[in-house]
């Protein structure tokens, strides 16, 4: 199993983006992701300097990517 590496919120969006994701809104520190094709689909995504491991744990399992896949995409 692959750690989870620490990485910030702008690079957390940057590697759903790669994932098929686009900026729906921002709210405050907190930018709104849906994926293309699939509006159904969102993430939220915290604009901090290092998303803690569980929020980003949360984040690549509400994505439907795995730990190894969202990795890849960083």
């Amino acid at each position: 199993m692959t750690r989870l590496p620490a990485v910030s919120g702008a690079a957390t969006i940057k590697a759903l983006h790669r994932a098929g994701f686009y900026i729906h809104h921002q709210n405050g520190s907190h930018v709104t992701l849906r994926k293309e094709g699939q509006p159904q689909v969102r993430v939220v995504v915290p604009l901090q300097r290092v998303v803690k491991k569980g929020t980003l744990r949360n984040i690549i399992s509400d994505s439907g990517l795995t730990i190894e896949e969202f990795v890849a995409l960083l």
